[in-house]
């Protein structure tokens, strides 16, 4: 069943994105995992027309606060993020020798892929984004705090600013972090 309330319809408007591993896999406690999506963030904004105002992945899903620059369409972004970071992702895990989890992870996202028929072989990423739209300064600061106290209540870090896959030394210490923020 589609989820209806969960649709992108402003394509330039501040959107908050989560992107979660199918079966909640913890597929991303890797560094080459999380520096993938990185990297793919980063060319999103760069060619693309994606602004990133604040950012965090955690192990097993990413939360976003985003919007397209005009005349791209944040649904476009989106998908083409979640198609090559899919692929690039499942090769990473399949060449790694250091992987002890790759036979099972593999597995799982494979039967994922076997029944969707948008996929070929493999799915990594849950289908939905569960966009919400911060169409509010209340929701969007509902909206950065949780995203940057996921680290802390997963016992991560013990303070925002200290993770480093996260917008939260952006904002929490006032220096750079891995990706460049379109502050709000």
């Amino acid at each position: 069943m589609k989820e209806e309330g969960y649709k992108i319809r402003n394509q330039n408007a501040i959107h908050f994105i989560t992107f979660s591993v199918v079966e909640w896999v913890d597929a991303l406690t890797r560094p080459i995992y999380k520096n993938i999506i990185v990297e793919s963030l980063i060319f999103c904004q760069t060619k693309k027309g994606l602004n990133i105002h604040a950012w965090v992945i955690m192990s097993n899903h990413v939360h976003l606060i985003c919007s397209a620059r005009e005349p791209d369409k944040l649904s476009d972004i989106l998908r083409d993020f979640k198609k090559f970071t899919s692929s690039k992702i499942v090769e990473e895990i399949e060449k790694n020798p250091q992987e002890s989890r790759k036979s099972w992870m593999l597995w799982i996202f494979k039967k994922a892929g076997e029944v969707n028929i948008r996929n070929e072989n493999f799915q990594f990423w849950q289908q939905n984004n569960h966009p919400i739209e911060c169409s509010t300064i209340e929701k969007l600061n509902t909206r950065m705090k949780y995203l940057h106290e996921n680290p802390v209540k997963a016992g991560i870090v013990n303070f925002e600013g200290d993770y480093k896959y996260s917008s939260g030394m952006d904002y929490y210490l006032n220096k750079k972090g891995l990706i460049d923020i379109d502050y709000l």
